[in-house]
């Protein structure tokens, strides 16, 4: 057994780590990764420091020579170890936003912008030495990496979006491109719960049980099926994920981007590398109609469009999200990615965003 197998099955023999299995250990369509300039294998572990002197927790998995980067960790590591089954052409760069899971606390709101968090990236890059990459971004971070492209078009190869907050703020989609549920999700009563213990100030006393009761009840959200909220990471042994702070973090970062103007279409016509989108159609902090308007705009991208998955597409659908990424990162478009025709740019309203992301 050669050492990318015994990984990929050791990972798939552990606790949490159930989806990997339905990875293949060859793809048909491989591309020749392109090399750091420094070969040395990356460190597991450690920070990376930004220009304004924070800290950033990051990980690594793999020790090939083309480096995929992938902000988030705290969600997506656990899961996207997948890239460990391509072991000897892929090296993933998992790290922690600013002020979230692992990484530093920001004392000064000013500095909890998604333009902060583009720079983040970039600092990221210098310090593993890569000239080029491919950046994975989920949810409001789909938005960001794209972001950085128009700003740093040579440094990346190809850009992965997965469930990616819209170019604008603010923007509706037709309905049927919402998840359009029946009735609330999470159900009244429980959402009543929260709102009980909130009341009672549980989350200034105990901010770790609140957070804990708080994902018990919202996890539903993230997923299309309710029987894979199980499979929502629980966040709340980072201080940084409780609530009492989490909530300001979210309010700082999504005023700044309502506040900044959002680049055009025209703008963001310059990226020319592929873009895989990624969506699907229960989401319910991101509309399905984000993803696609993404793919339908930008001049080389596609979208796979997963049915009945929630924001975290990946538990819904295991089998094909990570299929598509994987053929993705070798070079190839999935199968199942459509060229989306070319559609309107949405109407201003409002959309909601996670608790968690």
């Amino acid at each position: 057994m050669d050492s990318a197998t015994a990984h990929a099955r050791r990972v798939v023999d552990s606790p949490g780590h159930w989806i990997i299995a339905a990875l293949s250990l060859t793809l048909s369509c491989r591309a020749a990764p392109t090399p750091r300039p420094d070969a040395t294998p990356l460190p597991r572990e450690g920070v990376v420091t930004t220009d304004d002197g924070l800290r950033l927790a990051y990980r690594t998995a793999g020790q090939g020579p083309s480096i995929v980067i992938v902000p988030g960790d705290l969600f997506l590591y656990r899961d996207f170890l997948y890239a460990a089954v391509a072991g000897t052409d892929f090296t993933l760069v998992f790290y922690d936003m600013r002020n979230r899971g692992r990484s530093d606390v920001v004392g000064d709101s000013a500095q909890i912008t998604i333009d902060h968090d583009v720079r983040d990236l970039e600092a990221v890059r210098r310090h593993v030495h890569a000239e080029q990459f491919i950046p994975v971004g989920w949810s409001y971070l789909g938005r960001m990496v794209m972001l950085y492209a128009a700003v740093h078009p040579d440094r990346v190869k190809r850009i992965v979006q997965i469930a990616p907050l819209g170019r604008r703020m603010g923007a509706t989609y037709p309905i049927q491109m919402t998840a359009n549920d029946p009735g609330p999700v999470p159900d009244s009563a429980s959402l009543r719960g929260l709102t009980q213990e909130r009341a009672a100030g549980l989350a200034e006393r105990d901010p770790e049980t609140y957070c804990v009761h708080e994902w018990s009840v919202m996890r539903s959200r993230l997923v299309g099926e309710a029987s894979h909220a199980s499979q929502v990471p629980n966040l709340c042994g980072f201080r940084n994920e409780w609530p009492t702070h989490l909530e300001p973090h979210f309010r700082h970062l999504f005023t700044s981007m309502y506040r900044t103007p959002a680049p055009t279409w025209e703008e963001f016509s310059a990226i020319r590398v592929p873009v895989l989108t990624i969506h699907g159609t229960r989401d319910r902090h991101v509309p399905y109609g984000a993803g696609r308007e993404w793919a339908s705009q930008l001049p080389n991208a596609r979208l796979v469009t997963v049915p009945g998955a929630g924001h975290m597409v990946w538990l819904d659908q295991p089998e094909l999200v990570f299929r598509a990424i994987e053929t993705f990162l070798r070079g190839g478009w999935p199968a199942v990615a459509v060229v989306v025709p070319v559609a309107a740019d949405s109407s201003a309203g409002q959309v909601s965003h996670p608790a968690h992301y």
